[in-house]
């Protein structure tokens, strides 16, 4: 059978049967977005980036380097993916029309785009966004006139920065994941083991403790790897002494609350225990700025101050948390908010962000350790558990 059939087949047994929420909290999120929408002037969205697809209706799939887009109007929702998504489609998604096309052949995705678009003189895109494919939208625009299509990136993102209940819930589930795949892999670690053992076993309770498909592996390296940023394990082994950098994230319906910690395999030296005490400082630096009433700026410039003693002796990022939420592969950084210098966003209460502090010691070794975090009205709230320690081992 084709596509088509196939999904009138699996919807009269599965529709629906994996839906990430209950229809009122994407009713929620669709009455906000519609009602921002039509307050900036737009007729419609169309929108291509998995998480906010997955925002709006649900639909959850690991296959998310192919072509897929959400037409959202005022009344009406509508989903075009590719053939082998099918699947994902009837049994996650809550849409009005649901329109495959043929996987292996890019020209049948114009026609009924241009179809679903025909009616839309203001239709907002998200013009960052690597998902939106050059060729389609230069193929729109031809047909349709460019004059239809204008940015509208922003205006989600204002939304999905703050967490419902309901995403709440998920975050503090990913939390506890997350902190118990990082206390598998550490208290494994020895010397002579190799970066992707501990990783390896790390992913084992990971997935054990309910995790899906993750938006980034865990991440371990050691001693003078985790001087180099974004680095990751690659079969080197453990040297007495070393430490040793994790961070990991785990997936509850597609939402990650990662956390990094380090570990010594053997005794931390003092000057470990300088930038472990550095990166707590820049914690609790950040947590009292992180309440409605002060802006991204203000409290990585509070973080700022308590840096600048080592400024030249340690390299760090510039950005002291990013929002996290719902994502997909490649990466759990949500996008939509930023705590760093000239990031003048407010704090909103049940903004949830991510707090990266690693500083590396560029040749040598790092320290990294982090929670997420929740702003309420009185400050930051930890979702994660890090106990903000140098685990050491001792034989």
């Amino acid at each position: 059978m084709d596509h088509a059939a196939y999904s009138l087949k699996l919807a009269e047994q599965l529709r629906g049967t994996e839906l990430a929420f209950l229809d009122s909290e994407f009713n929620d999120r669709r009455l906000k977005v519609r009602t921002a929408m039509i307050s900036a002037g737009f007729d419609a969205l169309l929108i291509t980036d998995p998480s906010d697809i997955y925002y709006l209706t649900g639909y959850n799939t690991f296959e998310v380097s192919v072509h897929t887009c959400l037409v959202l109007s005022d009344h009406h929702t509508f989903l075009q993916v590719p053939s082998i998504e099918i699947g994902p489609a009837v049994v996650t998604a809550v849409v009005d029309e649901v329109l495959g096309y043929r996987w292996e052949n890019l020209a049948d995705v114009i026609d009924p785009l241009c179809d679903a678009l025909a009616g839309f003189y203001a239709i907002g895109i998200d013009s960052w966004s690597p998902t939106l494919r050059h060729g389609i939208l230069t193929e729109l625009q031809t047909r349709l006139g460019p004059d239809r299509f204008h940015p509208g990136g922003e205006l989600l993102d204002r939304i999905r920065i703050v967490k419902s209940a309901a995403e709440l819930t998920c975050l503090r589930e990913s939390a506890r994941i997350t902190s118990a795949g990082l206390q598998g892999a550490i208290e494994i670690l020895r010397p002579g083991l190799s970066d992707n053992e501990i990783a390896a076993e790390g992913a084992r309770v990971l997935l054990r403790e309910g995790s899906e498909f993750m938006s980034m592996q865990p991440i371990v390296t050691s001693g003078k790897r985790i001087s180099v940023i974004h680095t990751n394990h690659r079969r080197q082994p453990i040297r007495n002494g070393d430490p040793v950098f994790l961070e990991f994230g785990s997936s509850f319906k597609r939402y990650t609350a990662p956390m990094m910690c380090t570990a010594v395999a053997g005794r931390a030296t003092p000057q470990m225990m300088r930038l472990r005490d550095t990166c707590r400082a820049l914690f609790d630096a950040l947590l009292p700025v992180m309440r409605p009433g002060h802006t991204f700026h203000d409290a990585a410039v509070a973080a700022e101050q308590v840096l600048a003693p080592m400024r030249d002796e340690v390299f760090f990022s510039g950005v002291f948390g990013y929002s996290v939420g719902a994502q997909f592969p490649p990466s759990w950084v949500e996008g939509t908010g930023y705590i760093a210098r000239n990031q003048h966003q407010a704090f909103e209460a049940n903004m949830v962000f991510h707090l990266p502090l690693c500083l590396r010691r560029p040749g040598e070794w790092g320290i990294g350790i982090s929670d997420t975090v929740r702003v309420t009205d009185t400050g930051g709230e930890a979702l994660t558990d890090n106990h903000w320690r140098l685990q050491e081992y001792e034989p």
